[in-house]
């Protein structure tokens, strides 16, 4: 039975092979006679599947040997109270907001730290990202966050900032939820990264946090046990019972990219779907996206019909089609299309040839 092509920006599509492979081993995992969400997560089953999928990860991400890799749970908002429970040792700590999910970050960090806003898009909408020549950064921050790509404004920053270049000496924090494993990382300009997976890596419920070991161990007193980083780390990510499917699903999501060519293959992929989509927005009269071209996410593809009131025909008429999910996030509205690397290129080209037919009929 043939699949529609799901656009959600997340819990997002996942490749089918994946999920084939994790239904047949949905009773019985490698002959254990236990299904992995009935397996004790400290059980020598589980902790193979543990091991393989943290070393497919740092494979994948060629991640250095001084960066821990811990399995949590809480999500990218999670993190947004964790990391500074962590990292701001109480001090203060820059923030660049780009979009929804950073002016989240910078808002839930102003519990735990004094907030220093070094730069804001919010005057053009966030449809520009704040050159970092421009971030008005702190003498004592204790790390500098940003968002790498925001999944609502469809904005992305190409390249990572280096904060030595800028006169910082602050480990920049990176919120990659929705990039991680879409394109290679220069951890030479990274101290913390982290994400939700349900966008590139797996179901919701679990979170990626990749971490400089020399920026473990310095929690608040009132940094819950679950969430501090040392012990997390400390205990292999299972201090407390983690989101052991959520782990396992990740684990297949490794392999699969592996097997398809790893994070360069899959970049080139990524490249190929997103630029595919903005040339037809940009050849159309009918479609606009309002992003700079220079900072357009290749994730999450906004934009908007140029009369609106047709809108709810286009998503009836996408639905009709098989093209799930391409309604934009309330707060900003329009479409938007989510082409994660579980999305083929034949995803696009059938939202393509429907925006196209959709075009011709409503001229």
């Amino acid at each position: 039975m043939s699949r529609p092509f799901n656009f959600s920006a997340g819990p997002a599509t996942i490749a089918p092979e994946v999920l084939t492979l994790a239904a047949s081993e949905m009773l019985d995992w490698h002959g254990s006679g236990m299904g992995v969400m009935e397996m004790s997560h400290r059980g020598k089953e589980f902790i193979s599947i543990y091991e393989q999928a943290q070393a497919d990860l740092r494979e994948l991400l060629a991640i250095p040997k001084n960066f821990q890799i811990l399995f949590m749970q809480g999500g990218g908002l999670g993190e947004n109270a964790i990391v500074p429970l962590n990292l701001s040792r109480g001090g203060m700590v820059d923030m660049v907001v780009s979009g929804t999910w950073s002016a989240k970050s910078y808002k839930e960090a102003t519990k735990y730290a004094r907030v220093n806003l070094a730069a804001t898009s919010e005057a053009n909408g966030h449809t520009q990202l704040p050159a970092p020549q421009s971030w008005q950064l702190s003498s004592d921050a204790n790390y500098v966050h940003i968002c790498s790509n925001e999944t609502i404004h469809g904005v992305e920053f190409h390249e990572l900032p280096d904060l030595k270049a800028l006169g910082s000496q602050a480990p920049l924090v990176v919120d990659f939820s929705s990039q991680v494993l879409s394109r290679a990382i220069d951890w030479s300009r990274v101290g913390l990264a982290f994400g939700g997976a349900q966008k590139n890596i797996g179901p919701a419920g679990l979170t990626l946090v990749v971490v400089r070991e020399d920026l473990i161990g310095h929690a608040l007193p009132a940094c819950p046990s679950a969430f501090d980083y040392k012990l997390v780390a400390d205990n292999d990510s299972m201090y407390n019972t983690p989101p052991t499917y959520g782990i396992y699903m990740a684990g297949l999501i490794f392999q699969w990219l592996k097997q398809s060519g790893g994070v360069a293959a899959m970049e080139q992929r990524n490249i190929a779907k997103a630029r595919r989509l903005y040339d037809a927005i940009d050849q159309s009269g009918f479609y606009v996206n309002r992003v700079a071209p220079e900072c357009r996410s290749r994730m999450n593809v906004p934009f908007y019909l140029r009369d609106e009131s047709r809108n709810e025909a286009f998503l009836s008429g996408a639905r009709a089609n098989g093209l799930l999910q391409l309604k934009g996030h309330k707060s900003v509205g329009g479409m938007r299309a989510s082409i994660y690397n579980a999305m083929p290129m034949a995803g696009v080209e059938a939202l393509v040839a429907y925006m196209r037919e959709f075009e011709r009929t409503h001229s």
